[in-house]
């Protein structure tokens, strides 16, 4: 499964093609599934471009880009960038009025089990962030939630592409062999092509969009998700 993720916590200034608004992101969607994503995660932001869990914002974000591509997996984040208090986290989630069909979860923030908690309340899949060189592996498995989550998110945070395929693996040996859920991995900036080749020839979930990284394999600048998703997708058909 190739997901795409359009914006992630990013600001314009990054990349001026960032999609923001919910037309945007509706935009953004539209093109990734016809250049061949599967499954969308992306940030819902306030006017001012910061990530925001807000009820009316979410649900905003979540109709338009749900009626641009019926059918298609839509979910969010619940990071705590967009609200640091775990409580009033888990409350804003306890206040959507439309649901996404799943969020991230990342569980070495404080909260993770009370977020998780109120998104299992809601009927929401979960995405089990577990970032590498964090205790996110240790704590999900001490957590009650960790058998009824939707997919485990590997997450590579060493941006070297050279070191960065092996930082995957051993995220993947921490991990270990039984996990509750698929697993789904990927890398960040300059780690999102070795890290996604990786995925790829392991035969795992993976995902690209302008939240990880602003480049193509070839390290050129790119401007739009679309981009991202056909050389993704070429990736990924010519590994065995």
């Amino acid at each position: 499964m190739l997901q795409v993720c359009p914006n992630g916590a990013r600001r314009r200034s990054e990349c001026p093609g960032l999609p923001l608004s919910a037309a945007e992101l509706a935009a953004a969607a539209r093109e990734s599934v016809d250049a061949g994503a599967e499954d969308i995660h992306l940030h819902p932001k306030r006017p001012d471009g910061r990530d925001t869990l807000h009820a009316s914002i979410v649900a905003d974000v979540l109709e338009r880009v749900r009626a641009a591509v019926p059918g298609i997996p839509v979910g969010v984040t619940t990071g705590v960038w967009a609200e640091p208090d775990p409580q009033r986290r888990a409350d804003a989630v306890r206040g959507w009025t439309v649901l996404p069909d799943h969020a991230s979860v990342n569980w070495h923030e404080p909260g993770a089990d009370l977020v998780a908690a109120a998104l299992l309340d809601m009927g929401v899949g979960i995405e089990a962030g577990l970032f590498s060189g964090t205790d996110g592996a240790d704590r999900f498995r001490r957590s009650p939630h960790a058998p009824h989550v939707l997919r485990v998110l590997a997450e590579v945070v060493d941006t070297d592409p050279d070191t960065a395929p092996a930082a995957a693996r051993a995220l993947l040996a921490q991990l270990g062999p039984e996990l509750p859920a698929p697993v789904l991995l990927h890398g960040e900036n300059n780690s999102a092509w070795p890290v996604l080749h990786l995925a790829a020839r392991l035969g795992l979930d993976t995902r690209i969009g302008l939240e990880d990284v602003l480049h193509d394999p070839d390290g050129n600048p790119v401007r739009d998700n679309a981009t991202l998703v056909r050389a993704a997708r070429a990736v990924l058909l010519a590994e065995p």
